[in-house]
C-alpha cells in the first residue's frame, strides 16, 4: 500500500495526522481498525449466507459474474468446447505477430549502421576516426 512513499513521506503524513487530530490520534485510529473489521465481518457473513443459500462453497472471488458462471453453471467439457476455436484463432494469431516482430528487428538490425561492419567513408576515402557514423533516418531507409 506504501510501496510508493519514502520514509520522510510516511513520517510527514503521520505528524500532519498527529497535528490535526492531535489527542483524538489513538481514537481515530481505533475507530478505524473497528471499521474495517466490521466490513471483513459483513463480508465474511454476506458469503456464508450466499453459500449456504445455494448449497455451495463460494468464496468471494467468486462474486465476479465471469467467475461465477464459470464454477457453477459450465462443465469442464463445456468450457473447452467453448474455449476451442478461439484457442487456435488465439495460436494462429500469436504465430503471425511473432513473424512479423522476428522481421521487424531483422529490418531494424539491417537499417542500424551501428550494427553493420561497414564504415562511412570520407572524401578522401579514408574512415573519419573522430566523428561517430551518421544515423540514417526513416526517409533515406525507404
Amino acid at each position: 500500500m506504501f510501496e510508493n512513499l519514502n520514509w520522510w513521506e510516511i513520517g510527514a503524513l503521520l505528524l500532519l495526522a498527529l497535528l490535526i487530530f492531535g489527542d483524538r490520534l489513538p481514537a481515530v485510529i481505533s475507530d478505524g481498525l473497528r471499521m474495517v473489521r466490521n466490513l471483513r465481518a459483513m463480508a465474511r457473513n454476506a458469503t456464508g449466507d450466499l453459500s449456504r443459500e445455494l448449497g455451495t462453497d463460494i468464496q468471494l472471488e467468486d462474486l465476479h459474474p465471469k467467475a461465477f458462471i464459470r464454477k457453477h453453471l459450465l462443465s469442464e467439457e463445456d468450457e473447452q468446447a467453448i474455449r476451442k476455436p478461439l484457442q487456435s484463432m488465439y495460436d494462429d494469431l500469436r504465430s503471425d505477430v511473432t513473424g512479423v516482430h522476428e522481421e521487424l528487428k531483422g529490418v531494424a538490425k539491417a537499417a542500424d549502421l551501428r550494427t553493420n561492419d561497414t564504415r562511412p567513408t570520407t572524401a578522401t576515402g579514408g574512415t573519419p576516426s573522430s566523428t561517430p557514423a551518421p544515423r540514417a533516418s526513416y526517409d533515406d531507409i525507404t
